[in-house]
């Protein structure tokens, strides 16, 4: 699963990814630094995974990952060939998930595109800019469909659902706003519209701002408009979570006690990124590994067994789980089964985050 980095030029997206990844991907203060995208494989912080592996003392730990993806910045007139629009474009298609990096911080050594904060503006930009995209992609499409639906009428679904779509694009509305049922989904399920993919917010404030989020006038506005649209915005100080990174855990942990933070905001942003995809995690311990897979949230047991190798899908008989928390309560998962608290589940059972599971299959 991919997360695309999107925003404007100078925002702060490439700091943000240099934060997330440690991969160093070059920063300055001029539009379109990041031409190709820079691409960032993250762990998600899980502290169950070192609480398993006290228990077991595994040769190795693995987390689940995701992957983000840093695309080059957007400007007005993208979606026409403006600025690296094309590139942009063609990249963001690729990506299951968006984060826009919105710019809440002011610094006059920090030339913004359009000259003034203004993230409800940056925001009305990039959503434009996709929009045109998906505008003509949707009509290129609406035009076969007609074609096709004189000729056989079942094809007269895909034409409804596609001006349907079409009139919320028209209306500066993006195609996630508007409600399909199966049937309609199911007739464009290969459209790949880009203001169809999930999308959040991370708005980049000084440390000063950071300090009384909540009510920054630029944060309160963005977070306002997330909530809006059934999404989140996170709060950032970009540049302190670009020197968390680099810190060993030890000093991370007194930086973020010195500054009052519970929990550096990168990890909130991987969590919310997990989340936003509609992810969770199993997990599989023992003394070879303790390990985090990653499955959509309704993931029924074979299927997630055909995450760790397609034979126990093939060949899956049941799966034995427990729960994390009671596996810990417990100590051990021998003292667990002494007091049943081990379940054996069928192919009908839908995983349940933080099960820890021991597949058992016949191939």
């Amino acid at each position: 699963m991919e997360i695309g980095i999107v925003g404007l030029p100078n925002v702060g997206k490439s700091t943000l990814f240099n934060a997330i990844t440690k991969a160093g991907a070059e920063c300055a203060n001029y539009p379109f630094c990041t031409i190709e995208p820079n691409v960032g494989i993250v762990p998600v912080p899980d502290e169950r995974l070192a609480n398993l592996a006290k228990l077991y003392n595994p040769e190795k730990v693995t987390p689940a990952v995701v992957k983000f993806v840093d695309i080059a910045g957007l400007v007005k007139g993208a979606s026409k060939g403006e600025g690296l629009g094309n590139k942009f474009l063609s990249h963001i298609r690729e990506v299951d998930a968006i984060v826009q990096v919105v710019r809440c911080f002011e610094n006059e050594n920090i030339t913004h595109v359009d000259g003034t904060i203004d993230p409800l503006r940056d925001i009305e930009t990039i959503n434009l800019e996709l929009i045109f995209a998906d505008l003509e992609t949707l009509d290129k499409k609406l035009d076969r469909a007609i074609k096709m639906a004189r000729a056989d009428k079942k094809h007269q679904l895909e034409v409804d659902t596609l001006n349907k779509i079409k009139v919320a694009l028209d209306a500066g509305k993006l195609a996630s706003s508007v409600e399909l049922t199966d049937e309609e989904k199911e007739s464009i399920s290969d459209l790949f519209l880009l203001t169809s993919k999930p999308m959040m917010y991370v708005g980049n404030l000084s440390e000063e701002q950071l300090k009384d989020s909540e009510n920054d006038l630029y944060f309160k506005k963005l977070n306002e408009y997330a909530k809006a649209n059934n999404t989140e915005a996170i709060p950032l100080c970009v540049k302190i979570e670009e020197e968390l990174a680099t810190l060993e855990d030890s000093e991370k942990k007194e930086m973020l006690e010195l500054m009052g933070i519970t929990e550096p905001g990168l990890d909130k942003l991987i969590k919310s990124s997990y989340k936003l995809l509609g992810l969770m995690s199993f997990l599989t311990a023992g003394e070879p590994e303790v390990r985090a897979w990653t499955i959509k949230i309704g993931t029924k047991a074979p299927a997630a067994a055909g995450k760790i190798h397609s034979d126990i899908e093939r060949g899956f008989i049941k799966a034995e789980v427990i729960s994390y928390d009671e596996l810990m309560e417990m100590g051990s998962l021998a003292k667990a089964r002494e007091k049943g608290l081990v379940r054996f589940e069928g192919k009908d059972y839908i995983m349940q985050d933080g099960d820890v599971v021991l597949f058992r299959f016949n191939v």
